[in-house]
């Protein structure tokens, strides 16, 4: 009897896990998180702050995840007031130069896309007044 060798992940084929991975990593407010605590640990609040227009609610259904994943790590102090921390773990460590790029590419072509994206709406006005 032969063993079947280990298929490598594929993340094109729609039943491949690592797609679940990459949904979870590519959200914007994962990208976000990731990019504050990539410099040290914070706070909920330290977090809601510094991360513009991001509910209470959308950024614990992150922080949870993130830590499910094993990205982030959730740290509770026995303290009155309670002090919870969040940080990066090793693994969620491996992402930092990744995101960090697509950040910088961000910043750096934010000019580019929005004239884009006005050409193109314009030609689509156009086309639709023809």
């Amino acid at each position: 009897m032969g063993t079947k060798a280990p298929t490598r992940p594929n993340v094109y084929n729609a039943n491949c896990p690592t797609r679940l991975v990459l949904d979870s990593i590519a959200g914007k407010w994962t990208v976000l998180i990731i990019g504050r605590l990539a410099s040290d640990k914070q706070r909920f609040g330290e977090l809601r702050r510094e991360i513009g227009g991001i509910s209470p609610k959308v950024l614990t259904q992150t922080l949870r995840e993130l830590e499910r994943d094993g990205i982030i790590t959730r740290r509770v102090y026995a303290s009155v007031p309670p002090k919870v921390e969040y940080s990066l773990t090793p693994l969620g460590n491996t992402l930092t130069g990744v995101l960090g790029a697509l950040r910088v590419w961000s910043e750096t072509n934010i000019e580019a896309v929005l004239e884009a994206q006005q050409t193109f709406d314009s030609q689509a006005r156009d086309d639709e007044a023809s």
